[in-house]
């Protein structure tokens, strides 16, 4: 037979022979501490309220997130991610529900520390987005635009009546300038010091949030886009990923997962802190559409995106698939 080069000497198949091989040389593996649950937990709701943009995946009761949590933990789960979802006539123009030590979102963090402790990190979304009457992710100005400092004050407000009730993570998500450094300070100087700060580095304006609105109750008219980051750019990332550091960031993260795997590759390879990619809401229903029409392999592509996402650099990944996927592996 001709030779060409190193070839017949040089055969990459023989290390695919097999499952038992595939399973020997594999470079990256799933485990059930790399994933975090996202879980939504509604005000006022006696039954779970599915969300009907997101199959499989529901607006908890007090009592169903706590089951949750539990069979989390029980799976082997690292974390849970906690959205509060407060009832319509609590929404206001400074979203004070977000800061009252008895709302939804704090509540659940109790009820969550009360059912599994420290046998799941709890963290919880920082962010005013659900409290708000205009959906937005901070504090309005006279001409309707999003006032930066302003929201700074409120998020460490929030900072800290979410520590008080026991959270392990707080996670800041609504891109103003400035986020972590506040937020930090805000907990040091409350005697939070303990308190960890998974900063969401590069959230970008997608178009994958979208069932993810109907998932929190959300009243936004317009878009983010002022705030968050425009899905044309990477070396933006980078920026706010030096600024995060150095105001005292312990974790990163980037949000949508799939759409920015470049980006999520570039920051893993810039810190020497652990990264977080964020399986959003629209990567989950993709696929669950896909698959109900039978066009898909539900199971193994839920695996392969999750892997892809693992090997482009997160350490952690939260997906709603969490705890299926954990029991799984």
């Amino acid at each position: 037979m001709t030779k060409y080069g190193s070839f017949p000497g040089a055969r990459p198949r023989r290390l695919r022979t097999t499952p038992a091989m595939r399973r020997m040389v594999a470079e990256h593996r799933l485990h059930p501490a790399d994933l975090i649950l996202p879980a939504f937990v509604r005000e006022g709701v006696s039954e779970p309220v599915p969300i009907s943009a997101m199959p499989g995946v529901v607006q908890h009761t007090r009592d169903t997130l706590r089951k949750a949590a539990a069979e989390a933990a029980g799976a082997g789960v690292a974390g849970i991610m906690l959205f509060g979802v407060p009832e319509d006539a609590k929404k206001d123009a400074l979203g004070t529900a977000g800061t009252d030590p008895d709302g939804i979102l704090q509540v659940a963090i109790r009820d969550v520390k009360a059912e599994v402790g420290d046998d799941l990190v709890i963290m919880s979304d920082l962010c005013l987005d659900e409290y708000t009457d205009h959906g937005h992710c901070g504090v309005l100005d006279a001409a309707g635009r999003v006032d930066n400092d302003a929201t700074l004050e409120r998020y460490a407000e929030m900072a800290q009546v979410q520590a008080d009730a026991g959270v392990h993570v707080v996670g800041p998500s609504g891109m103003m300038d400035g986020q972590i450094g506040v937020v930090r300070d805000a907990l040091d100087q409350t005697g939070h010091e303990n308190v960890s700060v998974l900063a969401y580095t590069a959230k970008y304006s997608s178009a994958f949030y979208g069932p993810f609105r109907e998932a929190v109750g959300s009243s936004l008219q317009g878009d983010r886009k002022t705030y968050q980051q425009d899905p044309a750019n990477l070396r933006e990332s980078l920026r706010e990923l030096a600024l995060d550091l150095e105001e005292g960031a312990d974790m990163v993260m980037v949000k949508p997962a799939l759409p920015y795997l470049d980006v999520l590759a570039k920051v893993a390879d810039s810190v020497d802190v652990p990264v977080a990619a964020y399986q959003i809401s629209g990567e989950y229903a993709m696929i669950e559409a896909a698959a109900e029409k039978g066009w898909i392999d539900r199971d193994k592509a839920i695996l392969e995106t999750l892997t892809g996402i693992k090997r482009a650099g997160a350490n952690m990944i939260l997906t709603y698939w969490a705890t299926e996927v954990a029991r799984g592996l």
